[in-house]
């Protein structure tokens, strides 16, 4: 597959061919120190960017849910993103979030944060796109559980705020094992729409993110952790400084090989020119 769309003109601050985020998500537990180490780390391995989720407990989920406990634990004050935003801007990586209720996507809009990221759970949630929408700011969609239909919709209520929008294939499992990772639904996408598209994934290690770059990914979304002795929410489908080190560095690499289409005569074919048979 080739690469279509120029990510830099969807907003997203690349020059490559491929936008890696580094999720941190809930993995910092609530504690910001640690979520600037995160950010320290992930800055060393050249990921474009890191991500975090922005919320309020209690217009996220139930109170009698079983992840409310874990949400509140992990849940940082709005300010927090403040600093989080200036620290990565200082690491040179880009910072974004994921916000789950209507106040985080306005607190986010007053920090200047230059895009927004829709969680899988909030494609049907018509409401809360349109508030995004109205931010008029570049946008990634994940859309785990969605039927084609209802990305449609989704994507025809932020087009009206928004041109800039890239969707993430996903799969809502956690882990994600390797044969239920679907990548063909990435062909499936780019056929119909008129946009970047990438992968969120759920699956351990990076050997399927950089085969979604083969299929035409052109973002990639993976938990992230510091080290396999980090104890943390997401754990068990993130990935490591050193893991994420080799995707982005094998990631580039596979960008040199898929590369631009081109026919003829290529630069590396010239010697064997003289080769070919016309007909007399």
């Amino acid at each position: 597959m080739t690469y279509t769309k120029i990510l830099d003109e969807f907003g997203f601050k690349s020059k490559n061919n491929v936008y890696i985020i580094a999720e941190i998500g809930l993995n910092h537990g609530g504690d910001l120190e640690l979520a600037k180490k995160l950010i320290d780390s992930a800055a060393k391995t050249g990921t474009d960017a890191v991500k975090f989720q922005t919320y309020l407990t209690e217009k996220r989920t139930a109170a009698d849910s079983p992840i409310f406990n874990v949400l509140k634990k992990c849940e940082l004050p709005f300010e927090a993103f403040k600093q989080l935003k200036e620290y990565s801007d200082k690491n040179n990586v880009e910072f974004f979030s994921t916000p789950f209720d209507e106040e985080s996507a306005a607190y986010l809009n007053s920090i200047d944060v230059e895009l927004y990221k829709i969680s899988s759970f909030d494609v049907v949630n018509h409401n809360f796109l349109r508030k995004i929408a109205s931010y008029g700011k570049p946008v990634i969609m994940s859309v785990g559980m969605s039927n084609t239909k209802e990305i449609e919709t989704a994507f025809k209520i932020l087009s009206k705020g928004t041109k800039k929008i890239a969707l993430l294939h996903c799969i809502s499992a956690y882990p994600t094992q390797e044969e239920d990772a679907m990548l063909s639904n990435i062909y499936e996408l780019k056929k119909k729409f008129d946009c970047p598209i990438g992968q969120s994934d759920h699956t351990y290690d990076i050997t399927v993110p950089l085969y979604a770059i083969a299929a035409g990914a052109q973002l990639i979304e993976k938990h992230y952790k510091i080290d396999d002795g980090m104890d943390c929410v997401d754990a068990p489908v993130s990935i490591t400084e050193k893991q994420l080190t080799r995707l982005v560095k094998e990631t580039r690499r596979l960008e040199k090989i898929i590369g631009k289409p081109k026919f003829g005569i290529r630069e590396s074919e010239k010697e064997i020119e003289q080769f070919r048979r016309y007909s007399k």
